[in-house]
């Protein structure tokens, strides 16, 4: 049987350039710290990531601060500041802030003081995308980062949270983006790497695969790779309302990553259909990939107004440069023939 991947937002295959580009610094022997030849030249190949990720996010100027990933970079941006946030928030930035910011049934928050506020980009789980305001406090951008075009510098706020996983590069690495001039407390503290703001050796390898990732991914944007993927996106959401009337596509009026549907149909549970779903051959979600093992409704959803057993009922399914028309088909026929076996054994 061949396998379909359609959990993009999940994570994405890694690229060829951010493969060879770790390979490569495999070879490094250097500790980055260090001042001799091999030090120099380790420290040379994070600089010249960081400048990478900095040109593709649009960032010029901005402070790049390594993590292990966008979750260390919550913390490390949020931690005993007392901000506020709204219930649709990656489970990484909602343990920090205080979960108070009113969302519409379209999924769109408002933030009465931007100065306080933290309100991402894209929401993982719907695929819709914010209106920010100026003067935010963080914005979590890591779902739109390299699928849709953005700049930090213009969007007005003064942290952000990335993951190189979502566009192409390893897991385990990712960054905090600061406006020049601000600084945060160091939550690990030593040898003061990374400017003093997170102590440790730096994961050489892993901002290499980042920043040669962060680099291809701005030349698909550029290329309208992402174009094709919303194309596809288009082509599926018209193949499911053709085979369910009662399934809701959430977010459906306004505007979404060009990868992401999310649709809930009532009386089939989420965590069913993904089962199923992967039994043949499709891998897709019933939310946040971090949160994926628990059982529960989403609360991105329900902070919309839908019910707890809708909420229950949703799955999301997102695309990639490498989704091709025939996957999303063969996909929505599946899905449709499985709905209408689980219809015939509830009747």
């Amino acid at each position: 049987m061949q396998r379909v991947y359609l959990d993009y937002n999940a994570t994405t295959p890694v690229r060829p350039e951010a493969r060879a580009a770790m390979i490569a610094a495999m070879d490094l022997v250097g500790n980055a710290s260090s001042v001799h030849a091999e030090g120099r030249a380790a420290k040379g190949l994070i600089e010249r990531a960081r400048g990478q990720v900095a040109a593709a996010l649009g960032a010029d100027g901005a402070d790049i601060v390594f993590t292990s990933g966008a979750t260390e970079a919550a913390a490390l941006a949020l931690a005993d500041r007392g901000l506020h946030g709204a219930d649709i928030e990656h489970d990484a930035v909602r343990a920090w802030v205080h979960c108070d910011l009113n969302v519409s049934p379209d999924g769109r928050v408002s933030a009465g003081d931007p100065q306080t506020s933290v309100v991402q980009l894209a929401n993982s789980e719907t695929g819709i995308i914010q209106d920010l305001p100026q003067g935010l406090a963080l914005s979590d951008v890591t779902q739109a980062f390299g699928k849709v075009p953005l700049a930090f510098n213009w969007l007005g706020c003064e942290m952000a949270l990335i993951s190189a996983h979502k566009l192409g590069g390893p897991k385990g690495i990712g960054a905090l983006v600061l406006r020049q001039g601000l600084d945060v407390p160091a939550r690990i503290k030593g040898g003061g790497q990374e400017m003093g703001r997170r102590s440790g050796t730096e994961n050489v390898i892993g901002i290499a695969g980042f920043g040669a990732a962060a680099e291809a991914a701005a030349r698909d944007l550029a290329d309208g790779v992402w174009d094709r993927v919303l194309e596809n996106r288009i082509i599926l959401e018209k193949a499911l309302e053709a085979q369910s009337s009662e399934t809701i596509f959430v977010g459906k009026s306004v505007t979404r990553l060009p990868n992401t549907v999310c649709i809930a149909t009532p009386g089939w549970k989420g965590e069913t259909q993904v089962m199923q779903m992967d039994l043949a051959g499709f891998a897709i979600s019933a939310g946040s990939a971090c949160s994926s093992g628990k059982v529960k409704a989403s609360n991105v959803l329900m902070s919309m107004g839908f019910d707890e057993d809708v909420a229950g009922c949703a799955i999301r399914v997102s695309l990639g440069p490498q989704t091709s028309e025939d996957d999303v088909l063969r996909f929505a026929e599946r899905w449709g023939a499985t709905l209408k076996k689980h219809r015939a054994r509830a009747a």
